[in-house]
C-alpha cells in the first residue's frame, strides 16, 4: 500500500515521510475525553474489589474501541468526505457509550452495549466496504474482524439484557473475545489466520495517535485535580497535596515523552514490521500507562479530600498502583521499541512496591509526595543517562 489511487479511501503513501494527524481524528478523540473522565469518576465512586473488575472491564473497552479506530484511519484517509461521515457517526456511537459508563452496569447497560457493539461492528462494516479490491489481504483481514466482533457484539447486547451479575460475566467473556482476535491473528475457518505482514501500518502515524491519547489521559487528571483543589479550603495539607500532584503528572509526561515518545515513533517508522511493533507496543503495552494516569487521578482526588491521618487501602493502591502502572506499561513500551529493559524503571517499580508495602503507616499527602519523588528520580535518572544520545532512535 505504498501508494493509492486518487479515487481510492486509502492515504497516499510517500516514501520517508509518515502521515499527519487530522483535525478530524483530534476531534474524535474529544469524545475519549469524556470517556477517560467517566472512567476516573466511575472508578472513584466504586472502590470496592467488585467496583474496580467492573471499571477495568469498562476500560479495556473504551482502549479497545479507541485503537481499533486509529488502526482504520492509518489505513483511510480522513480528509475524505466518507471517512469524515464514518468518523462522526463512531463519535456518536462513542458518546452514547461514554455517557452510559457509570450506569453500564445498572440502568444503562443496554444502551452501553448496544453503542459499543454499532462501534466496533459498524467500523469493521463501513471499512471493508471502503477498501478497494486492489487491497485483498487487507479486505479479507477485515472479514476476518468483523466475523469475531459480530460474536463478541452479540454477546455483548446479551450482557445489556442481563442483570447485573449474569452481566458481568458476560461482558468478560465478551472482552475475552474482542482481545483474543488478535491474538489468534482472526483466525476463522476456511479462512485461516491473518499473517503479521498483512497488517502494514504507518508507523509514526500510528506513535502520534497513542501520543495524543497520553496527552488525553495526562490531560483528564490535571482537570480532576485542578476541580477538586478549586472547591477545597486550602491549607497547607491540601497545598502540598496539590502540588505533589501537579509534579507527579509532569514526571509521567516526562517519563513518556522525554525520549520514549519520539524514539518509538523513529523505531517504528523505520522497521521492516510496523505491525508487529503497532500490536505490541502500542495496542497493548499502552494500555497499562493509560490505565495507570487515570487511577493516578483518582488518587490526587482521594488525597486532597483527606490528605492527612492513616492511609486507607484505597488511598495506598491508587497512589502506589496508579504509578506502578504506568511505570510497568512504560517500561515495556521501552523494552519493544529498543530490546532492553530500562534500569531506572526497574528501579523505580521496586521502591514503588517497599512504598505500598509501608503505605498504610504514611499519611496520604506525604505517601503521595514519596511516589512523586520517586517517579521524579526515575525521570531525571533517564534524563541525565540519556544526555549523550544524539540521535532520536536511540534510548
Amino acid at each position: 500500500m505504498s501508494e493509492s489511487a486518487p479515487s481510492s479511501m486509502l492515504r497516499l503513501r510517500v516514501p520517508h515521510q509518515h502521515h499527519r494527524v487530522t483535525a478530524v481524528e483530534l476531534f474524535f478523540d474529544l469524545v475519549f475525553v469524556f470517556a477517560v473522565t467517566q472512567i476516573s469518576h466511575t472508578l472513584l465512586k466504586e472502590l470496592s474489589p467488585l467496583g474496580v473488575l467492573q471499571v477495568t472491564l469498562l476500560f479495556l473497552a473504551v482502549w479497545w474501541g479507541w485503537i481499533y479506530t486509529s488502526w482504520v484511519t492509518n489505513w483511510l484517509d480522513p480528509d475524505r468526505t466518507t471517512v469524515r461521515l464514518l468518523l462522526f457517526a463512531l463519535m456518536l456511537c462513542g458518546l452514547v457509550m461514554s455517557i452510559s459508563l457509570p450506569e453500564a452496569f445498572g440502568a444503562r447497560g443496554l444502551p452501553f452495549a448496544l453503542a459499543f457493539a454499532a462501534l466496533q461492528i459498524g467500523r469493521s462494516a463501513v471499512t471493508l466496504w471502503l477498501l478497494p479490491a486492489s487491497e485483498p489481504g487487507l479486505r479479507l483481514n477485515f472479514v476476518r474482524i468483523l466475523a469475531w466482533l459480530c460474536c463478541s457484539g452479540v454477546v455483548w447486547i446479551a450482557g445489556g439484557f442481563a442483570a447485573p451479575g449474569p452481566r458481568l460475566v458476560l461482558w468478560i467473556m465478551a472482552i475475552a473475545i474482542e482481545y483474543c482476535g488478535p491474538v489468534a491473528r482472526f483466525w476463522l475457518p476456511g479462512l485461516g489466520a491473518s499473517a503479521i505482514e498483512d497488517w502494514n501500518v504507518e508507523g509514526g502515524h500510528m506513535a502520534e495517535r497513542c501520543a495524543g491519547f497520553i496527552i488525553i489521559a495526562l490531560g483528564e487528571s490535571v482537570l480532576v485535580t485542578g476541580a477538586t483543589f478549586a472547591e477545597l479550603t486550602w491549607s497547607g495539607a491540601t497545598i502540598a497535596g496539590f502540588v505533589g500532584s501537579f509534579v507527579g503528572s509532569i514526571a509521567m509526561w516526562w517519563i513518556y515523552f522525554h525520549k520514549g515518545a519520539e524514539a518509538g515513533a523513529v523505531r517504528i517508522s523505520e522497521a521492516a514490521d510496523p505491525g508487529r511493533i503497532a500490536r505490541q507496543a502500542y495496542t497493548y503495552f499502552h494500555m497499562p500507562i493509560v490505565a495507570g494516569i487515570i487511577v493516578a487521578a483518582v488518587a490526587n482526588d482521594l488525597v486532597l479530600a483527606h490528605p492527612t491521618g492513616p492511609s486507607p487501602p484505597s488511598t495506598v493502591l491508587s497512589v502506589v498502583g496508579g504509578m506502578l502502572l504506568f511505570l510497568f506499561g512504560t517500561l515495556l513500551f521501552k523494552q519493544a521499541i529498543h530490546g532492553r529493559w530500562q534500569l531506572s524503571h526497574l528501579v523505580g517499580l521496586g521502591l514503588l512496591v517497599l512504598l505500598g508495602a509501608a503505605g498504610h503507616l504514611i499519611p496520604p499527602v506525604w505517601l503521595n509526595g514519596l511516589a512523586t519523588l520517586i517517579m521524579v528520580v526515575v525521570a531525571l535518572w533517564e534524563a541525565v543517562s540519556l544526555r549523550g544520545v544524539a540521535a532520536p532512535g536511540r534510548v
